[in-house]
């Protein structure tokens, strides 16, 4: 029986924030046919590029931004705040909401206070190991926590693994791998280096592979590099025979690279980390230096785990690529039980275990 459930969701800014709210909508339509579902979002960020394209109504409020340091703007920002919470309110009214979803991020906490006020239940997702302020708020006021992983420290936090597309939750790498390897234009036989920084790409992870290109192709590994939209690649020249060397500003079907990759070097983002560990991908994580060390937050228990390698940004260099990957990529024992032990941390059905939570709520409220 279908609930014809009213589901706010705010998950904007980033793509790290806006992927899995998507991902979830996903599932609650795949559930309840009937579901209506509306994303509130700011013209800031990625929003109204992101969520439009995923074929969800958008509902914009006021950006209020947080400072993490004082300043003027700390000043200003509760009457910022309120601002937006009545315009997330009026979202609330308009569509009859029975449940406010947030996936963090400054988007998120109006619409947290707003469904408060209303007596609406809130329902919380989160991704990082360090907990976002708008999600800690909220928190304090619902008990209907989920996170990505155990190492995330929240109150009334309950891990579930992070929503993923089902093109990513169902890959089978090893059965799509030879296809996938055709389709890239890469070579069938060949231990594959990915590298990506994300949707926006990382000049410290592009510079470094770039300076190792030599000693991989030396080693008798290809690259498929994924440099970033803003950050343009000239691919390095590769004579007849040698490794390819296949450089793309951006890549839609990620589960064509992940299914054609044997090793990744990587950032740590939440959404990257849980992409890998739920296909069972081994990684070299570089995390971001930002935010209080986030990202290495989010690749310890990996790494911890058997399931990828660090290195420190700041030793992000050539050498260091090159000492750690090719010796890695040429032993293919090491590489399968890095594969087991990064699958062992991954989640792949987060999208429906949380719509499942999401519309029980719904019937509890009714």
């Amino acid at each position: 029986m279908t609930l014809d459930a009213s589901v706010v969701i705010a998950g904007g800014h980033s793509a790290g924030h806006i992927e899995p709210a998507m991902n979830v909508a996903d599932a609650l339509r795949e559930l309840d046919p009937a579901a209506r579902i509306t994303a509130i979002g700011t013209v800031r960020g990625l929003d109204t590029t992101l969520i439009p394209a995923r074929g969800y109504p958008l509902e914009l409020i006021p950006p209020v931004p947080l400072p993490r340091r004082p300043s003027l703007d700390l000043v200003r920002a509760p009457a910022k705040l309120w601002a937006a919470v009545r315009a997330a309110g009026e979202v609330l009214d308009r569509v009859s909401a029975d449940v406010m979803v947030g996936f963090g991020s400054y988007v998120a906490l109006p619409g947290y206070l707003a469904a408060r006020r209303r007596g609406i239940p809130v329902v919380v997702h989160e991704a990082n190991a360090h907990a976002g302020i708008a999600n800690r708020v909220a928190s304090m006021f619902t008990d209907h926590v989920y996170t990505a992983s155990a190492a995330v420290r929240i109150r009334h936090g309950i891990p579930i693994g992070m929503p993923l597309r089902p093109a990513i939750a169902g890959l089978d790498r090893a059965a799509h791998q030879l296809e996938a390897r055709r389709l890239l234009g890469l070579r069938a036989e060949l231990p594959t280096l990915l590298v990506t920084g994300g949707s926006q790409g990382a000049q410290r992870l592009n510079a470094a592979v770039l300076g190792a290109e030599r000693a991989l192709a030396d080693a008798g590994i290809q690259v498929l590099h994924i440099a970033g939209a803003k950050n343009p690649v000239t691919p390095p020249r590769r004579a007849p025979g040698e490794p390819p060397y296949l450089v793309l500003p951006y890549l839609e079907a990620m589960a064509d690279a992940y299914a054609a990759a044997d090793l990744v070097l990587c950032r740590s983002g939440a959404m990257t980390v849980a992409e890998l560990t739920a296909v069972g991908l081994p990684a070299v994580y570089v995390p971001l230096p930002l935010r209080g060390g986030e990202q290495g937050r989010n690749a310890e228990p990996i790494v911890a785990g058997g399931g990828g390698m660090l290195i420190a940004d700041a030793d992000c260099t050539p050498h260091r690529v090159a000492a750690v990957v090719c010796p890695l990529l040429n032993d293919a024992d090491a590489l399968r039980q890095m594969s087991a032990n990064a699958r062992h941390a991954g989640a792949r059905d987060a999208a429906s275990v949380l719509a499942a939570k999401i519309l029980e709520v719904v019937r509890e409220r009714r």
